[in-house]
C-alpha cells in the first residue's frame, strides 16, 4: 500500500501552508488561476505561480502570526534576487508553461490571529 506524503506539524510550516492558502485564495479572487506551487529550485522555494490570461505572476508568501512582527522583514536585495532566480529557473524548466504577455513578481504579507484566521493580507505588486 502507498505512503501518504508526511505533512509537516512544525509551527512553522503550518503557518507557512496557512499563509499559502490565503495567498491561493486572493489570487484566485483577483481571476488568476494557481498553476504551481511550492515549486522547488536549486535557490528556494517559489511558492505560487498564477496567471489570469495575460499576466504571469510569481508571488513569493511571507506568513506571521498577529503580534510577531511585519510579514516584510526579510524582503531585501537577496530576496529579490532569489525570487528571480527562482522565477527564471521555473520558466527554463517548465514546458507546458502558460504563454504571458507580462510577467510580474509579487510578495504578499499574510498575518494571521492564534485561531489561523485571516487578520490581514497586502500584496505588492511588482514588489521585486
Amino acid at each position: 500500500m502507498p505512503r501518504e506524503p508526511r505533512v509537516s506539524t512544525d509551527p512553522r510550516h503550518v503557518l507557512g501552508r496557512e499563509g499559502e492558502r490565503y495567498a491561493r485564495e486572493h489570487l484566485e479572487r483577483l481571476g488568476f488561476a494557481i498553476v504551481a506551487a511550492n515549486f522547488r529550485t536549486r535557490q528556494g522555494e517559489l511558492d505560487l505561480v498564477a496567471f489570469d490570461g495575460r499576466t504571469l505572476v510569481f508571488a513569493e508568501v511571507k506568513a506571521r502570526r498577529a503580534g510577531g512582527g511585519s510579514p516584510w522583514w526579510n524582503l531585501g536585495q537577496a530576496k529579490c534576487r532569489q525570487v528571480r532566480a527562482m522565477a527564471r529557473e521555473w520558466l527554463s524548466t517548465t514546458a507546458d508553461r502558460p504563454r504571458a504577455a507580462e510577467l510580474r513578481l509579487d510578495a504578499i504579507g499574510v498575518t494571521v490571529d492564534h485561531h489561523g484566521r485571516l487578520a490581514s493580507l497586502e500584496h505588492l505588486e511588482g514588489a521585486f
